[in-house]
């Protein structure tokens, strides 16, 4: 497009749009404690549990792991990220947004590199993605209900593969042991984040106007009601992300299988990283050590290192894997989907910092070619 589109009933003014791209601001001391954090935990990892029995002859296999399976796994990762790159074009240009192919990767692989730097399910990527899609010319509002579209596109393939696999393995219907820490109670947890996803559905979209009704009914003051007003715009904006992405469900449009792809080849290079250490589990369980691991992403770690790390080797460690070969497995599995896409990652950023520019510049002539209102005497 020439020419930035946007929601009339949800246009901005330009200050907004300008304001500054998401930089990072932590204090000397969180940097230092962050920093100080990740060395010992890589320390530990890759030196202090080499050393712990039975792992000492294991280790020596990452420096002999199978290059012909490195490059699969490589391969997996630039699908994997190709999958989910598919999916946020297909969320976003639904949703009116400006962004072509070019700019859905810079903001994926940028908010990517962003993730890495804070945990908790990926703050600093939302943020970063938020920024990128107001500066397209997307409201407030509209960015905050198509996030909640694509992150709820993204999941329901982690929450079906818990369900699926958790009650598979648990009740045999699946290859593989069926310890219930790590099969039964995580597809317990997929069945509550599904039951969660229906109800917010049913949350009506005046519900910030049904609140401040039942505020002013009761004469409540003034300033409870607009935090009541607040707290309701929460459900009321998941509610309609909720309700776009059963719509988005039922087209069965063949970008949605970009979520499928992401996981799926994510889950391929963990898969190609245990054949170049030895042999893999089989997949229910690969699968499942996977998605229970990666829980561990929600802990607020710096990078999420040595969360997920460890939890991926406790899970396979539980369904019996050795786990001299899930520690090598699971630390190379994280170089490639982890550590190496932070490198264009990086880059991204610096290229969307530029297409954002394109954008402002694109805007300006056409703001000023806009016909200004009759002044009134």
């Amino acid at each position: 497009m020439s020419s930035v589109e946007r929601d009339p009933d949800l246009v901005e003014d330009d200050d907004a749009l300008d304001e500054e791209m998401p930089r990072l601001r932590v204090t000397r001391r969180v940097l230092v404690l962050g920093v100080l954090f990740v060395v010992v935990t890589l320390a530990f990892l890759y030196f202090v549990l080499p050393q712990i029995a039975g792992l000492e002859d294991t280790w020596e296999r990452i420096e002999h792991g199978d290059p012909l399976w490195f490059a699969v796994a490589l391969v997996f990762t630039i699908l994997s990220f190709g999958g989910y790159v598919a999916l946020f074009q297909y969320v976003y240009v639904s949703a009116g947004s400006r962004v072509d192919l070019r700019a859905s990767y810079q903001i994926t692989m940028a908010s990517l590199a962003a993730t890495r730097v804070f945990a908790a399910g990926g703050a600093g990527g939302i943020a970063l993605t938020a920024w990128a899609l107001r500066r397209s010319g997307m409201g407030a509002r509209r960015v905050a209900d198509t996030t909640i579209v694509f992150l709820s596109l993204t999941y329901i393939v982690y929450a079906a593969a818990l369900v699926i696999g958790g009650f598979g393995l648990y009740f045999g219907l699946l290859p593989g042991p069926g310890p219930i820490g790590v099969t039964l109670i995580p597809a317990l947890f997929g069945l509550f984040a599904f039951a969660v996803f229906l109800l917010l559905a049913l949350v009506p979209t005046d519900v910030e106007r049904r609140v401040r009704g039942w505020a002013q009914h009761h004469h409540t003051r003034p300033r409870v009601v607009r935090v009541l007003e607040r707290l309701a715009a929460v459900p009321a904006t998941v509610g309609v992300g909720v309700r776009e992405t059963i719509d988005h469900l039922r087209d069965r449009n063949p970008s949605l299988l970009g979520s499928i792809a992401y996981w799926g080849f994510n889950i391929g290079v963990l898969w190609a990283c245990f054949h170049a250490f030895g042999e893999s589990p089989g997949w229910a369980v690969i699968v499942m050590g996977y998605f229970v691991g990666m829980i561990a992403n929600l802990l607020p770690l710096p990078g999420g290192v040595g969360g997920v790390d460890g939890g991926m080797i406790g899970a396979f460690a539980a369904f019996g894997v050795d786990i001299g070969l899930a520690t090598v497995a699971v630390l190379a599995y994280r170089g490639f989907a982890f550590w190496l896409p932070t490198i264009p990652g990086a880059i991204a950023y610096f290229q969307l910092r530029k297409t954002v520019r394109g954008w402002r510049s694109e805007r300006a002539p056409q703001a000023a070619a806009e016909p200004h209102p009759p002044v009134l005497h």
